[in-house]
């Protein structure tokens, strides 16, 4: 089950049907099944707030992860996104919105699956694996 809800924004114009396949397309390719994802979209504020509280961080950032249970096989998380950090970072890196917000509503899967972005060489492979499943999802 794939679900999206917002938190103090309005849920982005995304085809839900399309991206709840897509997202369990690019688990399948990496042998992974999904349990529960919960999609919460929400202000940079917002954000911010949950950071802080549930993580102790005191930074903007365009998605926060929560898995919800430590099964390698099946993938079941929270994900908190900033819409404010989406437009930002679609200007910034010159990216349409709708690819941008996709970018980071996949980003939180590859996380469960096990790709990190802590070093330049771990990022490199997430914007790789960011890269392949956007190329599934617009071709």
């Amino acid at each position: 089950m794939i679900r999206f809800n917002t938190l103090d924004v309005e849920l982005p114009p995304i085809d839900q049907q399309k991206t709840k396949a897509w997202i369990i397309q690019v688990a399948d390719r990496h042998n992974k099944t999904i349990g529960e994802l919960y999609y919460y979209f929400c202000s940079d504020e917002r954000l911010l707030e949950i950071n802080r509280e549930r993580l102790g961080h005191d930074f903007y950032t365009d998605i926060v992860t929560f898995p919800l249970t430590d099964c390698e096989t099946v993938l079941s998380s929270e994900f908190c996104i900033s819409i404010d950090r989406i437009k930002e970072n679609a200007e910034t890196f010159k990216r349409s919105y709708e690819s941008e917000l996709h970018r980071v509503i996949i980003h939180g899967v590859l996380h469960l699956i096990g790709y990190d972005d802590h070093s330049e060489e771990d990022e490199k492979t997430m914007r790789e694996q960011e890269e392949e499943a956007l190329k599934a999802l617009f071709s």
